[in-house]
């Protein structure tokens, strides 16, 4: 089963999602999602949507992207700006359409990140990211580096349903209608918790959604099922009830700790378990960038 969603940043909400078959590719589901952009939306996205088609097509949406470009494209540098991004275009394979002068300009952002763990462990990769916010001076590539990053509140929603509902367990079902009914149900709780963390920080003038642990939101919810007290006779209706009370007793930090969770190889796994590159130990780390000047990534650690 395969599952792709829109999430937003902010809150984790779930904007829409879909899902199928697996031998349906991530590009076919996510263009299903398209109709929720807009020119509000800013997209960020992982590496393997950079194909022209889904680029032309979330271009035409009005909405802005800064996504991740696969290794293997190599743009050519059209015009170098200050910040060390350069302007390019990405070309549609069709010989036919290319000489139609079909084309999506963007900006390209290469940078050299490198991740330091708790135990010293230390990791550098290049990313090149695509944008179609092509003014260096009003977004600068530093920025859009690190605004980038908050894409892994994606991952986070992932874990949530994976590791915090679901509890590392698979889906029980061995029908398609009842696989799709307990996604559903995973979808309908995962939504429910986070409008109810909505409803804290409405409550709660200046309390950033950041701060509601959505573990305490599963588990005061879980609660007050084994509970059910049902509602009180004449009571007041309230944003913030048993569950907005659970969590605003245990607020996460202000300022979050960045944490690199420990991964571990999944029985049912269909990808080769590269051991000696993922902490066995969830770890704070550091996160710095070097970016690239004028598309020159031979100069680079792994170059």
């Amino acid at each position: 089963m395969r599952l792709v969603a829109l999430v937003e940043c902010g809150t984790r909400a779930l904007v829409d999602a879909v899902f199928g078959p697996d031998d349906v590719g991530e590009l076919a589901y996510a263009r299903r999602l398209l109709g929720h952009l807009d020119a509000s939306i800013l997209l960020l996205a992982d590496a393997y949507y950079d194909a022209f088609d889904f680029l032309q097509a979330v271009q035409d949406t009005g909405a802005r992207f800064v996504l991740r470009s696969t290794r293997k494209r190599r743009p050519t540098v059209r015009r170098p700006l200050p910040d060390g991004s350069y302007l390019t275009a990405v070309l549609p394979r069709r010989h036919r359409a290319r000489a139609s002068g079909q084309r999506v300009e963007v900006r390209v952002i290469e940078a050299w990140l490198t991740v330091v763990l708790a135990d010293g462990t230390r990791r550098t990769e290049l990313w090149r990211l695509l944008t179609n916010l092509l003014d260096a001076d009003t977004h600068p590539a530093d920025d859009l580096l690190r605004l980038y990053h908050r894409r892994w509140q994606a991952e986070t929603c992932y874990f949530s349903l994976k590791s915090t509902i679901l509890d590392g367990r698979v889906l029980r079902s061995r029908s398609v209608p009842g696989l799709e009914q307990e996604i559903f149900a995973l979808l309908t709780v995962y939504q429910a918790l986070v409008r109810m963390a909505g409803d804290v920080t409405t409550a709660t003038p200046g309390l950033s959604a950041q701060r509601v642990s959505f573990t305490v939101l599963f588990q005061a919810a879980a609660d007050q099922i084994i509970v059910a007290p049902g509602p009180a006779r004449g009571s007041t209706t309230s944003l913030i009830g048993a569950i907005g009370r659970a969590v605003l007793a245990n607020l996460l930090p202000e300022q979050r700790r960045q944490r690199l969770k420990a991964r571990y190889r999944k029985t049912s796994s269909k990808y080769q378990f590269q051991r000696d590159q993922h902490p066995r130990t969830v770890q704070t780390y550091t996160l710095d960038f070097k970016m690239v000047k004028d598309g020159d990534i031979d100069a680079g650690p792994d170059g």
